[in-house]
């Protein structure tokens, strides 16, 4: 290989000997003749010499070129006010706007982010994270300037603008306006995910649960939340609005079960089913004096899905017949003997049924499986009406303690000392 390459140089070297040695020769041999005459303008030489001049004036305008280029570069470098610095001032702003405005530093990033989003050809970004960023800092009226003039520079952007208004309307306690803001966008884009994610945070929110029952399709249709997150919005919607429609039937007299049976059977079919609605509707039904209703509800709803939450409600309401509500409720012991929620509930119907001793037998049953603050009540009441007072006492004083415990922690009086 070596040698090889050594071969090629000597023939490259030998190449240029050959042609400087041509053009020497054509040099002394044929020197050529050049005239140019143009009027009183005479230029005469030989053809050789003509060309060396042609060679050293296209030098002279290629170093020329160059000079100008590195004296604009370096004038462009050096002018503050030159569009490469203001590109470069834009740049930077935006970058430490943003990182400011991640930080948490909101004077700072409301300064950058303006500075930036007034120079910047994309400027959307950069006037959010502004509006963001007075929001921050309590000057509303700033956000909402910077708002608009992001609407004025990108009208295309209507939505996304919209959006970041409601959402810092809502944060602002602002739900009227930020719903004001939201319904209008929703006549434009009615299918629209994240519209439709906002428009439902702000319903639940302001506790209009009547909408929330029509906007539920919608949110499931067009994926708008994860399915586990739209089953728990689903069930407390429609528990809401059982709760709205029980305290509706409270004013209306005879007619006092109407809007409650109307706005259950508005349920899905397999909502009915649902544990925690079917507990919701009961204790709706219960409060509005339709305890037989409640006690046949509660009582194929167990016998379908057996549930301690239903089991428990079922020990509250008065069936039409307090002896066969016990019967019934007894049979389901054989499955469920250990359940402390159906020992109290039958404790609670042997009361009904004033059968001191067994209903006390329950309730102490259901303490040797759970301790609960609603057994410990129910049996001290019964043996200080049985003249226990002393284990009642006790009862009592561990049911309070229970309660307690759930309290939150608060500064209390020193123990006063007698």
């Amino acid at each position: 290989m070596k040698v090889r390459t050594r071969v090629r140089v000597l023939l490259s070297l030998l190449l240029v000997v050959a042609a400087i040695a041509g053009l020497v020769w054509a040099f002394s041999e044929h020197a050529g003749y050049v005239l140019i005459a143009f009027k009183g303008f005479r230029y005469e030489s030989s053809l050789w010499a003509f060309l060396a001049v042609l060679a050293v004036l296209w030098v002279a305008l290629w170093l020329l070129r160059l000079v100008l280029r590195l004296l604009f570069v370096s004038t462009g470098v050096v002018n503050p006010w030159s569009r490469r610095n203001r590109r470069r001032r834009i740049r930077l702003a935006s970058e430490q706007g943003l990182r400011d405005l991640i930080e948490g530093r909101w004077e700072r990033a409301l300064r950058h982010l303006k500075r930036a989003a007034e120079g910047a050809e994309q400027s959307l970004i950069y006037y959010l994270g502004a509006a963001r960023a007075a929001h921050r800092l309590g000057e509303y009226e700033e956000s909402d300037a910077l708002l608009e003039r992001a609407l004025q520079r990108e009208p295309q952007a209507e939505l996304a603008i919209a959006l970041a208004h409601a959402e810092l309307q809502a944060d602002r306690d602002q739900l009227t306006q930020a719903l004001s803001t939201l319904q209008v966008m929703r006549e434009r884009h009615p299918h629209h995910p994240q519209l439709l994610r906002q428009l439902q945070a702000v319903l639940v929110r302001r506790g209009e649960w009547s909408v929330l029952v029509g906007l539920l399709p919608e949110l499931r249709k067009y994926r708008a939340l994860p399915e586990d997150q739209l089953l728990v919005l689903e069930r407390r919607v429609w528990r809401e609005r059982l709760d709205e429609a029980g305290r509706a039937g409270l004013n209306a007299g005879e007619a006092a079960l109407q809007p409650l049976t109307q706005a259950w059977h508005h349920l899905p079919a397999e909502l009915r089913q649902d544990p925690e609605l079917v507990a919701a509707y009961a204790e709706q039904l219960r409060r509005l004096g339709a305890q037989e209703e409640a006690e046949s509800l509660l009582r194929k709803a167990i016998r379908q899905h057996y549930d301690s939450r239903l089991v428990r409600l079922y020990g509250l309401v008065r069936g039409s017949d307090p002896a066969a509500q016990l019967q019934v409720a007894e049979s389901w012991l054989q499955a469920h003997p250990e359940d402390a929620e159906l020992l109290l509930a039958l404790g609670r119907l042997s009361l009904q049924n004033q059968l001191w001793g067994k209903a006390r037998d329950y309730f102490e049953s259901s303490l040797s499986f759970a301790r609960s603050p609603q057994a410990c009540a129910e049996l001290a009441r019964l043996l200080a009406q049985l003249g226990e007072t002393a284990r009642s006492n006790q009862l009592f004083l561990e049911g309070l303690g229970m309660l307690d415990a759930q309290l939150p922690s608060l500064p209390q009086p020193e123990t006063v000392r007698t």
